[in-house]
């Protein structure tokens, strides 16, 4: 399967960015969607931005990570390297991975950040999804 390479302008630069869609584990047996997303201002040799963002989708079954669609459109895209820039993302840096992390509170639609990724011991993302989705309630 081929890598589709997405590009997005923003002010000045353009941006390409890719998404891969995996799974993240939760403390029991259920398991998330989960799509990592990682996007360059200056090719492929520039400093990366990378995010691994997990589904707020709960109405999806048990396995939510079999049957959950979600994946980040383009403005959920624009909101991370926008956020990324105002934490000192400089995308002309040769190398390297600049990471948003879930403790940097970044929220979009549809997407909460994780670390459980790389951490096992991150906290778990069901608890996580449920907590998004009452507050989603609350709001109305």
């Amino acid at each position: 399967m081929r890598t589709r390479l997405r590009t997005l302008r923003i002010g000045e630069r353009t941006y390409t960015w890719r998404a891969t869609i995996g799974q993240v584990a939760g403390d029991l047996v259920d398991q998330h969607r989960c799509v990592r997303v990682r996007a360059w201002g200056a090719g492929k040799t520039g400093l990366a931005l990378e995010a691994d963002l997990l589904s707020k989708a709960t109405g999806v079954g048990w396995t939510p990570a079999a049957t959950d669609g979600s994946y980040p459109a383009s403005a959920d895209v624009r909101r991370l390297i926008e956020h990324a820039l105002a934490l000192g993302w400089d995308p002309g840096v040769l190398g390297g991975t600049f990471r948003l992390t879930e403790e940097l509170g970044v929220e979009l639609p549809g997407f909460l950040l994780t670390d459980r990724v790389r951490d096992p011991g991150a906290p778990d993302p069901t608890a996580r999804v449920i907590r998004a989705a009452e507050a989603q309630d609350r709001l109305g």
